[in-house]
């Protein structure tokens, strides 16, 4: 290897045909140790550097590109404490978090890390905790959510790395503001469709809304899934690692053949490079281009595409409890919050301003 190229470890490769991660000199020992004792380090004997298999863990710990984001979470964190952000990564892997839980809690955690520098994190007692919280509130002005995540982040440290029960019960939690969804009216979704010229984006955004679909369920579809006889579509693994059937819209079957025979996706419904799953930016990235090519002004984002499949369910007189299983919420709670958007006998209360307006006339 060149000279130069060597000054840019740790950095991927390729060794016979396999994906690999070179890890050269620029690796500390004390990292090297951490790694050495979750991977399978080896060594190449012509140029004589060390490296092991690529993997998405492997480069969050490496501080490399990764779906963790790696870099940007151990940056700021003290050696003294980064054992333990090791350690508590393991703990969510070995858990079976998703990748995006995985990453909101490690930058929750971080953020926690890097406020307290070299101080050991497992020597915080909940008085610290608790001044921490109020700072999270007071300084740095985060909201109610946000507050919860950072909360539910560190409680899993204390309470499922460190074994300590019970440890946030005399912490206490911002009320949750009760957020409405924004859901787009029929007008709205016809020339957001209508807009789109795109083949493959528009039947994105058709299926969004025709299926009530998160956008991760969306790039997530693969051929294998769509039952075009029964009009069923899997959705796998979807939030919570649930699986579940959702139907498939009839009027959109031709379209979907067409797209077919037109695309010829090999793996995945919908795809960026063949075989590759067409990513959740690209999605949300066709949302907002018609959005905008439709003139609407609504500051909502794709995942409106599924507000509106629920409050348009319920406006047709469908059950409660058939669009929770179409959503797949766990709890007819989380489905029950649509009826305050639809709610068809507030919606017919007649003004006192319009009654007093019509009296004039």
């Amino acid at each position: 290897m060149e000279t130069n190229i060597i000054n840019q470890f740790p950095m991927l490769g390729v060794l016979n045909n396999r994906n690999i991660i070179w890890l050269g000199d620029k690796v500390s020992y004390e990292i090297l140790n951490i790694i050495r004792d979750k991977f399978n380090i080896k060594l190449e004997l012509e140029s004589g550097i060390n490296y092991l298999e690529d993997s998405e863990y492997a480069r969050f710990l490496l501080g490399l590109d990764s779906q963790f984001k790696g870099r940007k979470f151990i940056s700021k964190i003290h050696f003294d404490n980064l054992s333990e952000f090791y350690r508590y990564l393991d703990s969510l892997v070995l858990k079976g978090f998703s990748t995006s839980t995985i990453k909101t809690y490690c930058g929750e955690f971080a953020q926690l890390l890097n406020i307290i520098g070299d101080f050991s994190v497992k020597k915080l007692s909940e008085d610290k905790l608790r001044s921490y919280f109020l700072y999270c509130h007071m300084e740095l002005n985060l909201s109610e959510n946000q507050i919860h995540s950072r909360m539910n982040a560190v409680k899993f440290y204390f309470e499922k790395v460190l074994g300590r029960d019970k440890f946030f019960v005399d912490i206490p939690r911002p009320k949750k503001a009760q957020i409405l969804p924004k859901a787009l009216n029929e007008k709205d979704i016809s020339k957001l469709i209508d807009v789109t010229t795109n083949v493959k984006h528009q039947l994105i955004l058709k299926l969004c809304y025709g299926m009530g679909l998160r956008v991760s369920e969306i790039v997530n579809i693969k051929i294998q899934d769509i039952d075009g006889v029964k009009l069923k579509v899997l959705i796998e693994r979807a939030k919570g690692k649930k699986d579940r059937y959702v139907n498939l819209p009839k009027s959109i079957l031709k379209e979907l053949r067409d797209y077919y025979k037109e695309y010829r996706p090999q793996y995945y419904l919908f795809e960026g490079e063949p075989g590759q799953q067409y990513s959740k930016r690209s999605a949300q990235a066709v949302f907002k281009q018609a959005m905008k090519k439709a003139n609407i002004s609504k500051k909502v984002g794709i995942h409106s595409l599924r507000h509106s499949y629920a409050t348009h369910l319920l406006e047709y007189g469908t059950d409660i409890s058939l669009i929770q299983k179409l959503l797949g919420h766990n709890s007819i709670k989380t489905t029950l919050i649509y009826t305050e958007v639809t709610d068809k006998n507030i919606a017919n209360v007649v003004s006192p301003l319009d009654r007093l307006n019509k009296n004039k006339f």
